[in-house]
């Protein structure tokens, strides 16, 4: 009985390696296709295909591409709260960086935008949409890389001052668990 559950299980394996291609893509986690926007689209798809093979602990929300001519700069938004595991400013920008050299290798961009922001509240009945909008969000991170500043890409990270952190964002990435007594893993939204 067991050679031929040996025999079964290897020819299953034999199988499924005949009728996959080599080049399949890993699986995704989200549709790219619905976290995907900009004046270059498909573009945007393919960036948001390489970023997504994977659940990163601060969620890509959404891949923007926009082109003008032959200039292509792609926009990353991160979710500022629930992180899927705890996260510290050091795995923050480690996670940052890998998003960023991951976009510059998937497509031909010059420029890499990538922000971080957290809902804020807003008052019942006010308008979220349209002209007249206010805003359901805010910026807690955020950083520019054009192509040229990839190898160097570590020291802009962690020590330029063109990066905007918000400071109380900041401090929340920094406080130990411990010392708050909070699951930083749901990490509630900054109040303004």
């Amino acid at each position: 009985m067991r050679k031929a559950i040996k025999a079964l299980a290897l020819v299953s394996a034999l199988w499924g390696a005949a009728v996959t291609p080599a080049s399949a893509s890993p699986p995704l986690y989200v549709h790219p296709e619905d976290r995907s926007v900009g004046t270059d689209r498909p573009e945007a798809i393919v960036v948001a295909r390489a970023l997504l093979t994977q659940e990163w602990p601060a969620s890509v929300q959404q891949v923007r591409v926009d082109a003008t001519g032959t200039h292509l700069v792609a926009g990353i938004v991160l979710s500022g709260v629930k992180f899927h595991r705890a996260l510290d400013v050091s795995d923050f920008l480690d996670e940052a960086q890998a998003l960023i050299v991951r976009a510059f290798a998937a497509a031909p961009l010059e420029e890499v935008d990538l922000w971080a922001t957290v809902p804020i509240r807003v008052a019942r009945g006010a308008i979220v949409s349209g002209d007249l909008a206010v805003p359901t969000s805010r910026t807690v991170f955020a950083c520019s890389v054009r192509r040229a500043d990839l190898p160097q890409l570590t020291g802009l990270l962690h020590g330029s001052a063109d990066v905007f952190w918000d400071e109380a964002f900041a401090a929340q990435l920094r406080a130990p668990a411990a010392d708050t007594g909070e699951d930083r893993s749901q990490t509630r939204p900054i109040r303004n």
